[in-house]
């Protein structure tokens, strides 16, 4: 069920979000500082593509983490959150993309706190 729901969520904005990650890990890694924070970009543009059957779990969050998310929110969290926001009430308006709306509001969620988030498979 996970692959079905994997294959329909690139047709229903996950491609469009995990672009919009890649985009973000690109413009953060033209400075040495912002490095660190694209890579983490380019972690969850990954999972952004297959997101049914993945949990975030956040934690660990310490000093260097909290700093890392207040440059993240002012350099591309705000944005990359009101677009997955966006995505996720246009995609809950019908029965159908409730399920997709459900992962963008998750992905919302991370795009405003990514460092202290780790990501977990689930095997049902």
């Amino acid at each position: 069920m996970s692959v079905l729901g994997n294959i329909l969520w690139l047709i229903f904005g996950g491609l469009l979000t995990a672009i919009g990650w890649f985009l973000a890990g690109i413009v953060c890694c033209i400075t040495i500082i912002g490095i660190p924070i694209g890579l983490q970009c380019f972690k969850f543009a990954e999972m952004v593509i297959w997101p049914f059957g993945t949990e975030i779990h956040y934690g660990n969050l310490n000093s260097g983490s909290i700093i890392l998310n207040v440059i993240w929110i002012l350099l591309c969290g705000l944005e990359l959150a009101m677009g997955s926001l966006a995505l996720g009430i246009a995609c809950c308006v019908t029965i159908i993309g409730i399920p997709f709306g459900i992962q963008h509001f998750k992905f919302a969620g991370l795009a405003l706190m990514p460092f202290g988030a780790q990501m977990r498979r689930v095997i049902y």
